[in-house]
């Protein structure tokens, strides 16, 4: 019998770790809460079509920020606890530098 090879040891490097990081980035509640803002809702409904993204990118869920790939997914995605959670999130304003500054005078 040989040696067998330890698998799955890659917190060394450097270039796997960044890539794993930064792959599934997903903009944040505050970012979020911009995008839904009656000003700058219409830019998310009338998307140009990209060819890089899922479903040209004409199926997105504004409150998760996310493309699907077809519009039944999306229906689908809307009945998810992560969506509703998000709405949820999303119904209260959320926390400010300008509120933290106030708070702590």
């Amino acid at each position: 019998m040989g040696r067998t090879r330890r698998k799955g040891n890659f917190a060394k490097n450097k270039a796997i770790s960044k890539a794993r990081r930064t792959r599934n980035y997903r903009k944040d509640i505050d970012q979020i809460y911009e995008d839904i803002k009656p000003e700058n809702a219409p830019k998310f409904a009338n998307m140009a079509i990209d060819e890089n993204l899922p479903g040209l990118g004409q199926n997105y869920c504004i409150t998760c920020s996310r493309h699907f790939v077809n519009k039944i997914a999306l229906a689908g995605h809307y009945k998810t606890k992560l969506h509703k959670k998000n709405v949820k999130n999303l119904q209260e304003k959320p926390y400010t530098q300008k509120d933290a500054e106030e708070y702590g005078k």
